[in-house]
C-alpha cells in the first residue's frame, strides 16, 4: 500500500544538521551528531544565551479528534514553515512519536504531506533512543523496588502496596496486569505488577518537565513509588535509584534537533500522551527554542480539553513562560462526524451536519477565551471539502468574530499557511489581552478538577468515587493538595464517554481515582474507563510495514 506522506519525505533533499544548527546561531560543538540529518543540543549551549530575550510561543491546537483527523502535527510544520516564508526567525517544537500508536492506528507524530519534519523513517522508529531511555530508566526503578523487598525489605515496603509500573513502548493490552515473582524463592515475592506505555510513564513525565539536569534528578528522587505497611509513602530517593536513573537519562534529556521539509529547524523532543499525561514536548527544548528563534511554533496532544489546557495550567506554568497565541485546527471532516456522519460517507457533503458538528469547534473556542488569549481558527483543508460546506463553516466563523484561515500545508508546505502566519502575526502584534490560567496552586484538588470539567469540558458537575474522595482527603493530609491536576480523560469527546461526539451538555464527569506523579509536580485524576497501557486495533497498522531490499521503509504514516 503507498504512502504518499512516507514517499514525499523520501524524496525530501535535507541539509546537513551542522548547516541548520549554524543558521540557528549553534557552533559545532553545541551539538552532538547522530548521523548528517539529525543531532542533539548539549544543554551546555544555553549558557551563551542566557542573556538573549527569549521569543513568542504559539502553541497549535485541536477540536475532539476523530478517525476523520484533523491534522494538528501538519498545521504545525506547515505554520513553521510559513513563518519563514514571511521573513520570521522560527522554530518548530514537537513531541516524539511513540511505537504503540505508529505501530496500531494513530500514526506518527512527524506531520504529512509537504508539512512534514524529517527524517521522517528515524523519528517514527527509534530515533535518537530517548523513549527507550524513559522505558530502561521506569524498569530499573522497578528492579530495584523488587529487588529491595527481596534482600530483607527494610524500608518495610508493603508489596499490595506498590504504585509504580513496569514500562513498555507499545500497544499491549496483555500487559495491563501481570503476576510476577512465580517460580520460587529465589524468583523475588510474587505481586500483582502491570505495565504502563513508555510515554504515560512518570519518567517521561518528568524528562519533558526538567529545566535542567540537576531538576530532573530532583524530580526523580521526589517519585512515590508505594507505600510502607502503616501507609508511610516511599520515594525513588528511599530506594536511592535517583543517581541511576538520572545517568540512564544523560543523553535523553538533551533536545534533537532536525528540520522540515522547507529546513526550517526543528526541535523533536518527549513524548507524553495528552489522555493520560500532560501531552506537551519538554520544557527544555521549548524555552531553548525561545532563545534560539523569535518565535516557537509548538503542538499540545489531541483536542484544546486536554492537551491545550495541560499546556496552559501545567507546562507553561512550570516552564514560566505565558504563551503568545493559539491556533486551532479543524476540518470540516471531523465537524461532520461530530454532526452525526459516520466515516465512510465523509466523502458526501452534508452542510446540515457540518452545522451541527460546529458546536464542537464552539466550545474549544470558549475554552481558549477561558485563557484570555489570542487565537486563530484553521481550517485544514481536504480536496473533497464542497464549496458549500467551506462557506457555511466560514460564515459561522465570520458571524461570530472568530479569525480564521483556510490552511492547505499538507498539498501545498509552507505556502499553503502564509494567510494563517499574518493573522497569527498580526493577532500577537495587536493583542491587548492579559493571559490567565484557570486555577491557582494553592486551590483545592477539587475545586482544581472542577474548574477544568465545567469550564473547559463543560460539565455540570463532577462525582467524585469513593476511592477519589478518600485519596483527596490523605492527598490534603501528605501536603500535595497545592500541585497542579493532570486529567486522565478520554481524547474522542468532552466527555468521559469516548462515544459521544459533538458538544454533549448536562452531563457529570465522573473521577474514580487519582494518582500522585509527585516529581512531575501534579495529580492524575483518571476518569471513565482510560487505560494507561493501549491495546492494538483490529487491524495494527504495523501489517501493513515493511521494508525494501535497499532498506527504505514502507507502509509507515
Amino acid at each position: 500500500m503507498e504512502n504518499k506522506d512516507l514517499k514525499i519525505a523520501q524524496q525530501a533533499k535535507m541539509k546537513d544538521i551542522g548547516t541548520i544548527a549554524k543558521e540557528l546561531g549553534l557552533q559545532e560543538e553545541d551539538i552532538e551528531r547522530y548521523g548528517n540529518y539529525k543531532a542533539k543540543v548539549r544543554l551546555e549551549a544555553q549558557k551563551r544565551f542566557q542573556d538573549k530575550k527569549e521569543g513568542k510561543v504559539v502553541l497549535v491546537t485541536a477540536i475532539n479528534p476523530t478517525p476523520a483527523g484533523e491534522g494538528k502535527s501538519t498545521t504545525t510544520v506547515g505554520l513553521g514553515q510559513a513563518f519563514k516564508k514571511v521573513g520570521k526567525n522560527a522554530i518548530v517544537a514537537l513531541r516524539e512519536p511513540s511505537f504503540g500508536p505508529v505501530m496500531g492506528v494513530k500514526g506518527g507524530a512527524a506531520g504529512g504531506g509537504h508539512a512534514q519534519v524529517v527524517p521522517m523513517e528515524d523519528l517514527n522508529l527509534h530515533f535518537t533512543g530517548d523513549i527507550h531511555a524513559v522505558t530502561t530508566a521506569t524498569n530499573a526503578i522497578a528492579a530495584m523496588i523488587d529487588n529491595h523487598i527481596h534482600q530483607g525489605n527494610k524500608l518495610n515496603i508493603d508489596p499490595r502496596r506498590i504504585t509504580w509500573k513496569r514500562a513498555l513502548d507499545m500497544n499491549d493490552r496483555a500487559l495491563r496486569q501481570v503476576t510476577i515473582g512465580l517460580g520460587g524463592v529465589g524468583n523475588s515475592l510474587p505481586r500483582e505488577d502491570g505495565f504502563n506505555i513508555s510515554v504515560a510513564s512518570e519518567i517521561m513525565a518528568v524528562l519533558c518537565l526538567a529545566r535542567d539536569i540537576h531538576d530532573l534528578k530532583e524530580r526523580i528522587r521526589r517519585i512515590v513509588i508505594g507505600y510502607t505497611y502503616d501507609r508511610k509513602v516511599v520515594t525513588v530517593g528511599d530506594i536511592n535509584a535517583e543517581g541511576a536513573v538520572t545517568l540512564i537519562l544523560r543523553d535523553a534529556v538533551k533536545p534533537n534537533l532536525v528540520q522540515t521539509l522547507e529546513n526550517t529547524p526543528a526541535l523533536v523532543h518527549g513524548g507524553p500522551f495528552a489522555n493520560i499525561a500532560h501531552g506537551c514536548n519538554s520544557i527544555i527544548a521549548t524555552n531553548m527554542g525561545r532563545k534560539l528563534a523569535d518565535y516557537v511554533i509548538t503542538e499540545a496532544g489531541f483536542g484544546a480539553d486536554l492537551g491545550l489546557e495541560k499546556f496552559m495550567n501545567i507546562k507553561s506554568r512550570q516552564a514560566g513562560f505565558d504563551p503568545s497565541a493559539v491556533v486551532i485546527v479543524s476540518t470540516i471532516r471531523a465537524l461532520k462526524m461530530h454532526g452525526g456522519v459516520k466515516k465512510d460517507d465523509l466523502g458526501e457533503e452534508n452542510v446540515e451536519a457540518l452545522k451541527k458538528g460546529i458546536e464542537n469547534l464552539e466550545k474549544h473556542l470558549e475554552t481558549i477565551q477561558e485563557f484570555n488569549l489570542p487565537y486563530t481558527v484553521a481550517i485544514n483543508h481536504f480536496v473533497n471539502d464542497t464549496e458549500r460546506e467551506i462557506s457555511a463553516l466560514t460564515e459561522w466563523l465570520e458571524q461570530n468574530n472568530h479569525p480564521y484561515s483556510i490552511s492547505k500545508v499538507w498539498a501545498e508546505g509552507g505556502d499553503g499557511a502564509i494567510d494563517l502566519a499574518n493573522k497569527v502575526l498580526d493577532q500577537i502584534e495587536n493583542n491587548t489581552k492579559t493571559f490567565k490560567r484557570l486555577y491557582e496552586n494553592d486551590d483545592s484538588l477539587e475545586d482544581k478538577i472542577k474548574a477544568i470539567a465545567t469550564r473547559v469540558y463543560g460539565a455540570k458537575d463532577v462525582n467524585f468515587a469513593k476511592k477519589a474522595r478518600n485519596q483527596l482527603r490523605r492527598y490534603k493530609r501528605e501536603g500535595w493538595d497545592n500541585l497542579q491536576v493532570c486529567m486522565a480523560k478520554t481524547q474522542m469527546s468532552l466527555t468521559d464517554d469516548p462515544k459521544e461526539y459533538g458538544r454533549p451538555k448536562d452531563f457529570t464527569i465522573t473521577v474514580r481515582e487519582l494518582s500522585p506523579s509527585i516529581g512531575a509536580g501534579f495529580i492524575v485524576a483518571l476518569t471513565g474507563q482510560m487505560m494507561t497501557m493501549p491495546g492494538l486495533p483490529k487491524r495494527p497498522a504495523a501489517e501493513d510495514m515493511d521494508i525494501d531490499e535497499d532498506g527504505n521503509a514502507k507502509g509507515l504514516f
